[in-house]
């Protein structure tokens, strides 16, 4: 029961589900980008080297037996991957950096608090001070 509670404590802490839902619209934006670069970007490119599609280009370096499949380097598939970072990584960029922009116009927007009675007071006692002092 004691394990139980905690859980749910654990459970109900901000950054918890803050994270699972990060995780979780991460990997529908993967899908997304997945999808954008095999569908959209991806064969315009294989038109232009000469209709190839570039999950199949791969280096055989030992041809299938009856026994064994062939052994290849899929080095199409690997570059189609990295086209996916890339473009991953530069939208997490653009967020991330229109978020700082935001973050810092939002700041500039607010108004300095008003300070307290006390430390108005404390303002004129040293107005007065430096008053007292100068005649």
């Amino acid at each position: 029961m004691i394990m139980l509670k905690e859980f749910k404590k654990f459970i109900a802490r901000g950054n918890v589900l803050d994270l699972a839902v990060a995780v979780i619209v991460g990997a529908a934006f993967n899908k997304i980008v997945s999808s954008l670069v095999n569908d959209i970007l991806m064969p315009p490119i294989g038109l232009l080297l000469g209709n190839t599609n570039f999950v199949d280009l791969k280096w055989t370096l030992k041809e299938a037996t009856e026994e064994q499949a062939a052994v290849t380097l899929n080095y199409g598939a690997f570059i189609q991957t990295i086209v996916d970072f890339l473009i991953i990584a530069f939208s997490v960029f653009v967020i991330v950096r229109f978020y700082s922009r935001f973050q810092k116009k939002e700041e500039k927007a607010e108004p300095p608090p008003k300070p307290s009675e006390e430390v108005l007071l404390l303002r004129e006692i040293r107005d007065a001070l430096k008053n007292k002092n100068k005649a």
